[in-house]
């Protein structure tokens, strides 16, 4: 099948009008549509835009190639549209987009579509074919470029086989010549997997060095890279968005990127393959870590280490938090809706039977909360053995009244254990590796892991009572003093440690006062996090000429994301300019948070900001300090700003 067999006429947009990414993909969709080529328009537009939210499929250069493959596809089709004046299509490059290639690919596609596919590809590296195709006027002179590459692509195919057989075994004319082997991959496996395959090719040639580049697509494992490639090889480089068989190049130096790298920045990833940069990958079965051996430009601090650690168990335990607490809260104010007698407000969440329902859908989540910390912190640490050591840390920290802390603290005991036990049996036969993992790893970690949390439950209980009775009783000028020290953090770094930290501490309060109506911790927390980006709208709106057309522009974004609780919104704006914007949105967040402590307002949700409103005792003051804050840090940053010079 030839490239021109699926790149149809019909289907071709030669003065695409869209001037975002949202409306050039409806625009193509609704194309793929009329001409007959899908079924459904939705189904197709969510593999699209599924694929969309992995990494972005403009590629920079002016270059965008939406896929999707599903069911929706009746017949293989890639839509060619060209767009005059450029779409803000969020491409790697931050450049504007001109050319689009939307494939789409039926569910059981066979080989001949996927090998169409595959070299329309790896014919977009080509500079001058790119050229050819922004020039093009009509379908037709589309199509002809591409039937003058028809047969070279052909010929470049049958010349890559060969070259791929060929590299396995090394000629003495090339012997002093330096030789990678490489493996490219993208989640749907049609078009980027194959582009990173010829850019890395091209710039390779142009290099000096010989490469073999293993493709992980659609068509499956092409050029499998063999034991005798590896062993040959001077580094490697991994250029997927998709897991890939990594073990084999167990000792290899390795650099492991995005496949769009593998596109826009072969050189780099190359020469990282090369020099002393790499690391040393290091198989699940080899018991030394990585880090051991990797080169000190690549060693992280341990600062930055222990931060990477505590952010992995955050994250994979947020869902828990937000979901589990939105559950549990919800069981209090169906109580409170259906009623309960004033001699059973101690049953509040648990009287109605409706509400006890929620009550233990939230409370199994809240269960989950402090194992699922201290796991994945001991499973970033010392990866899969580290799990069982650390999900137990968290459940003893749980039942031991040790709470978040002692959660927090487990997950780094259980993940520092096994790496000590990794280093213990590290001179054991090598007969007995599948063994340590299933048997000994988990054996002796929990056991050193869980009398080590006993021990660490006595005074980190205490502790934890104690600040549980701090925060239940908390009110007045003490509630104002730590709400703006908390709103603040989350103002300092707008997502880094301090905001980071403030959250965490935060979220740590809401299992302990949710039968008190709810956090006055987190609420201060959120209404910090919110300002910055509101305050961002309300400085864009009023000072309009110490702005950019582009930061006006992007400034009424801010009003959604500040609602929303998403205090990154503020970020571009604070990167151009942050001597200001700091201390201006510190300072309102400041502010909101302490009017927040000190009236006492509490939240029994960790997120969702405006849209979790009913969840807060008192939502009208709540918004109202949200939105003096805002106002604060917005005419600040304006009166500090200077006009920009036109």
């Amino acid at each position: 099948m030839k490239i021109n067999d699926l790149l149809i006429k019909e289907a071709m947009i030669m003065d695409l009008q869209a001037s975002d990414k949202k409306g050039a993909i409806d625009e193509m969709v609704q194309k793929l549509y009329d001409v007959g080529r899908i079924s459904e328009i939705d189904k197709f537009k969510d593999g699209i835009l599924a694929r969309e939210e992995e990494t972005s499929t403009g590629l920079g250069d002016g270059i965008a190639m939406p896929h999707a493959k599903n069911d929706a596809v009746k017949e293989a089709t890639v839509l060619f549209a060209k767009s005059e004046q450029g779409v803000d299509y969020e491409s790697l490059d931050g450049q504007p987009t001109y050319l689009f290639f939307m494939i789409a690919a039926p569910e059981g596609a066979d080989d001949t579509h996927l090998q169409a596919l595959a070299a329309l590809s790896r014919q977009l590296v080509n500079q001058d074919f790119v050229a050819e195709l922004k020039n093009a006027q009509t379908p037709d002179d589309v199509q002809a470029a591409f039937a003058q590459v028809e047969e070279d692509n052909d010929e470049d195919e049958d010349e890559s086989e060969e070259q791929a057989d060929e590299s396995s075994s090394e000629t003495s004319e090339t012997a002093d010549r330096p030789f990678l082997v490489a493996v490219t991959a993208c989640p749907t496996g049609i078009a980027h997997t194959y582009m990173a395959e010829d850019s890395l090719k091209n710039q390779a040639k142009d290099m000096g060095v010989d490469i073999k580049v293993e493709t992980n697509g659609s068509e499956g494992v092409k050029h499998r890279l063999t034991s005798e490639d590896i062993s040959r090889a001077s580094g490697v480089v991994i250029a997927a968005d998709t897991n890939v068989a990594m073990d084999r190049f167990d000792g290899k130096p390795l650099v492991s990127r995005a496949v769009s790298d593998g596109i826009r920045k072969p050189e780099e990833l190359i020469n990282i393959a090369l020099s002393d940069k790499a690391s040393i990958h290091r198989g699940s079965n080899n018991e030394t870590s990585a880090s051991e051996d990797s080169s000190e430009d690549e060693k992280q601090s341990v600062g930055s280490k222990i931060y990477k650690d505590l952010m992995n168990g955050i994250s994979h335990m947020l869902p828990f938090v937000v979901a589990g607490g939105i559950m549990t809260a919800l069981s209090f104010m169906i109580d409170q809706w259906m009623g309960v007698p004033q001699n059973a407000l101690d049953e509040l969440g648990n009287y109605n039977q409706v509400a006890d329902w929620f009550n233990q859908i939230g409370d199994a989540a809240f269960g989950f909360m402090l194992p699922v910390l201290a796991g994945f912190i001991a499973m970033s640490i010392s990866d899969r053995p580290g799990l069982v050591t650390g999900f137990a840390a968290g459940a003893i920290a749980e039942q031991g009244g040790a709470g978040f802390i002692g959660a927090l603290i487990g997950g780094f005991v259980g993940g520092y254990v096994v790496t000590f036990l990794r280093k213990v049996l590290k001179g054991l036969p090598k007969s007995l590796d599948g063994i340590k993992t299933i048997l000994f790893f988990p054996f002796f970690g929990l056991l050193i892991t869980g009398f080590i949390m006993l021990l660490i439950n006595i005074p980190i209980g205490a502790l934890n009572q104690g600040l549980n009775n701090f925060l239940i009783n908390l009110s007045g000028a003490n509630a104002a003093l730590l709400g703006a020290l908390l709103a603040g953090m989350m103002a300092i770094d707008l997502g880094g440690p301090f905001n980071k930290a403030a959250y965490a501490f935060g979220i740590s309060t809401i299992a302990v006062t949710i039968t008190q109506g709810g956090s006055p911790v987190m609420a201060a927390v959120m209404s910090g996090g919110m300002v910055p980006p509101l305050a961002i709208f309300i400085a864009t709106r009023l000072f309009k000429n110490k702005f950019t057309t582009q930061e006006n522009e992007a400034g009424l974004t801010n009003v959604v994301m500040g609602a929303s609780f998403v205090t990154e919104g503020a970020i571009p704006f604070t990167a151009a300019d942050p001597l200001r914007a700091i201390p201006s949105f510190v300072l309102g967040s400041a502010i909101t948070g302490g009017l927040v402590g000190a009236m006492g307002i509490r939240l029994m949700a960790p997120h969702g900001g405006i849209f979790v409103i009913a969840l807060v005792n008192q939502p009208f003051l709540y918004i109202l300090f949200i939105i003096i804050g805002a106002i604060i840090s917005g005419v600040t940053l304006g009166l500090l700003k200077k006009p920009v010079k036109e």
